[in-house]
């Protein structure tokens, strides 16, 4: 399979650069395209300054499209997403009223066949400041994630956080049936059984970070209007982009995992109920005994690339596409100084 490019940063529209690249070369893709008339980059062109939230729609359904070919088929997307207020009807609704950006984009989005798995709530703790006095501010953004089929790449063992409750001494039952009271799309507590039967709060290498995030804005202060805060992007990249795929199979390398139920073999105060020390576990080797890569991350957006910079962080490689030729050069300038830091 011909392979993209990869640490580079290439200069062009998205939808058009995408088109040059290959089928199936992408491991995930994690972007923030620019949100519809809040920020003029003054680039012609520019997504985000259509005359309508419809025509934004619809330029974003047409770089998705791309980005669906060239993911791989158990890839996946993660879109920072944010609304903004209309001024009149002309912008796609009534003066004061929400425009519903992300909302519209979403369901346009789920129409051409991609797969929302979550809706997660980046809740900044230093939000702009508003005079608005009859509304309430907003201190929240949405990260989508997006994937094309059922079965897809998902280490979720890599992004776990530790339990704030404690082991309990004494086991216990945890009911996992299905309630009286459950409609058909409820869920149970299965997976929990195996854990609580040994005293354990929950899964022995962590919890599930859940779909609130809590962290500051940038405090980038290049020329770029707008940048992701790398520890927003940590988890996405982790999550969703392999740390080894193998040149022969083409397969990403799979974290050893602890099965609910089992005493994990790490343990203190042997015969009692286990302590588990917290960790990512190892990845373990597909068996091709051939070299590996490491997972390439796509920002069609790339700004100022932080995207690049926390890929490269991580051990994982980046491609990114950008229609200005100033922030190309911040943003290749800011990559390099940290590789040679």
């Amino acid at each position: 399979m011909k392979q993209a490019p990869r640490n580079r940063i290439l200069l062009g529209d998205a939808a058009t650069v995408l088109a040059t690249l290959p089928t199936g070369s992408i491991d995930t893709c994690v972007t923030s395209p620019p949100y519809f008339a809040l920020r003029d980059y003054g680039v012609d062109g520019q997504l985000g300054l259509e005359a309508n939230v419809t025509e934004w729609v619809e330029d974003l359904r047409a770089v998705m499209t791309e980005v669906a070919r060239v993911l791989r088929p158990t890839g996946s997307v993660w879109l920072n997403v944010a609304d903004a207020y209309s001024r009149g009807m002309q912008y796609g609704a009534p003066s004061k009223s929400a425009l519903l950006g992300p909302e519209r984009l979403v369901v346009a989005l789920a129409e051409d066949g991609w797969i929302v798995r979550n809706k997660v709530a980046w809740v900044k703790t230093n939000p702009q400041p508003t005079s608005v006095g009859d509304r309430l501010a907003t201190v929240y953004e949405l990260l989508i994630l997006l994937v094309r089929q059922r079965d897809y790449w998902f280490d979720l063992d890599a992004i776990r956080v530790p339990h704030r409750s404690r082991a309990r001494q004494r086991r216990r039952t945890v009911a996992t049936g299905i309630p009286a009271w459950a409609g058909p799309l409820a869920g149970t507590q299965a997976g929990l059984g195996g854990e609580r039967a040994f005293g354990l709060p929950g899964h022995p290498m962590g919890k599930n970070p859940g779909d609130v995030w809590v962290t500051a804005t940038a405090g980038y202060r290049g020329a770029h209007f707008a940048t992701f805060p790398p520890s927003l992007i940590e988890r996405p990249i982790r999550a969703t982009c392999p740390e080894a795929v193998c040149t022969a199979c083409g397969q990403p390398w799979k974290r050893q995992r602890i099965v609910a139920g089992v005493v994990p073999p790490v343990t203190e105060n042997p015969g009692r109920i286990p302590i588990v020390r917290m960790g990512r576990g190892r990845l373990v080797p597909c068996g091709c005994e051939a070299p590996t890569r490491p997972g390439v991350v796509l920002d069609p957006f790339f700004g100022a690339g932080t995207v690049g910079l926390v890929a490269q962080r991580l051990g994982r490689d980046f491609l990114g596409i950008e229609l200005s030729q100033k922030f190309c050069r911040l943003a290749r300038d800011r990559i390099a100084a940290e590789a040679g830091a």
